[in-house]
Parts: structure tokens; sequence; C-alpha cells
């Protein structure tokens, strides 16, 4: 997905520049995904040469201003997104954090490598794509993340239809319509939210409910 096509044109001329793209049609290179390519992109190398590393920087903050607003902490992914999004969190004066491939076997033995509170907006910072899509964009992620909710709900309901027919019908929607009564605001909330939202905390949800309930 190319988010600015001028800037993807000159992240490209830098990365020939500084030779961070390799070509090797003999011996083709390995990804993290197991896929093997021709092309490799060491996106690392950039951060030896400061022009190339500060406009990526710039280019980073530019983004994340204009598609998330106000985020809360910057998260890199090991390893190749622990480097960036700490030039990134340094350059908003946010706090950094970041992920390990897996739980580290001494110590405190975490996964999460400094402060994340609950309810915090973050954007996260890494160098590849998801392990069984890896050629998915985020926004076919987060399609596919609302479509599978979608989908369970109508499966909720289904169950919920089945039950009704083979159980005491009276007594039975007599406790669900209660429910109903109580959540249903909530839970519509939480739908819309889902759906129609790009960013929230989890405090606003606990509120909207709470309020909902009451």
């Amino acid at each position: 997905m190319i988010y600015n096509e001028e800037t993807a044109i000159t992240v490209s001329d830098f990365l020939l520049q500084i030779k961070a793209i390799k070509l090797d049609n003999a011996n083709p290179f390995t990804w993290a995904s197991g896929l093997q390519s021709p092309i490799y992109c060491d996106n690392r190398v950039t951060l030896s040469f400061p022009k190339v590393r500060t406009y990526m920087r710039q280019q980073f903050v530019k983004a994340i201003q204009e598609e998330f607003g106000d985020v809360d902490v910057i998260v890199g992914v090991a390893t190749g997104g622990i480097a960036q999004g700490a030039l990134i969190a340094q350059e908003l004066g946010l706090p950094f954090a970041y992920v390990r491939s897996q739980s580290k076997g001494h110590g405190l033995e975490n996964l999460i490598e400094g402060v994340v509170e609950a309810g915090q907006s973050a954007v996260v910072v890494e160098d590849y794509y998801a392990r069984f899509k890896n050629n998915r964009t985020d926004k076919q992620k987060l399609r596919f993340g609302r479509i599978t909710v979608g989908v369970c709900g109508v499966y909720a309901i289904l169950i919920a239809c089945w039950y009704v027919k083979v159980q005491d019908a009276q007594s039975v929607l007599s406790i669900i319509f209660g429910l109903y009564a109580i959540f249903s605001g909530g839970i519509a909330g939480l739908f819309v939210l889902a759906f129609f939202t790009k960013r929230t905390n989890l405090k606003g949800v606990y509120i909207g409910l709470i309020a909902c309930v009451i």
C-alpha cells in the first residue's frame, strides 16, 4: 500500500542510492515469511545515513499525525521496527516501547519492553506484515477483523434463535428481553465504535457501558 506517492518515490531513490536494495536471481533471498525472492530491501541500512533516516522519520510523523491525530505511545516490533519507532517517538515527544518476537528466557521474561498502559492508543511500527497473510495491508487486516466481528454476531443471533425454538419460548424470551433492555444500547454502541471509529480508549468504553446500564 502506498500512502503518499511522492514520499514513496523519494524513499525508493534513497534506498537505491545507499544500496539497501539487493538483487540476486541466482541465489534468492529468504524472507521472514519463508518465501524466497530475488529482491531484498535491508531497511536497517537507512539508520547509517542521517539524511535518509531524518527524511523517513519526518514522513512517518506526518503520516501518524494525519491519520491518527494524538496518540499516547509509539511501539516498535523487533527488530526492524525498534530503531525507527524510537526515532518517531523522540520526534513526537512520546513514550516508546517495543515488542519482542518472543518472551525473553531470563529476568522478568517480558514480551513487551517498556510501559504501555491499558487504554492507551498506540501506533505500532514494524518492517513486515502478518504471519499468515504476509501480503495483506493493515487496512485489509482491519477490514478482516471487522468482518469477523460481524460474522460472530450473526452466529450468536442464530444460536439464540435456535435456543428459543427448542426451549420454553416464554421463559427464555423474558430473560432475553430483560438482558436486552439493560445491555442492548451499550452493545450496539460497541459495534458502532468498532466499525466506524479509528481511535478510542478503554476508559471511554467503560464509561459508555456504565452510563447505558444506569
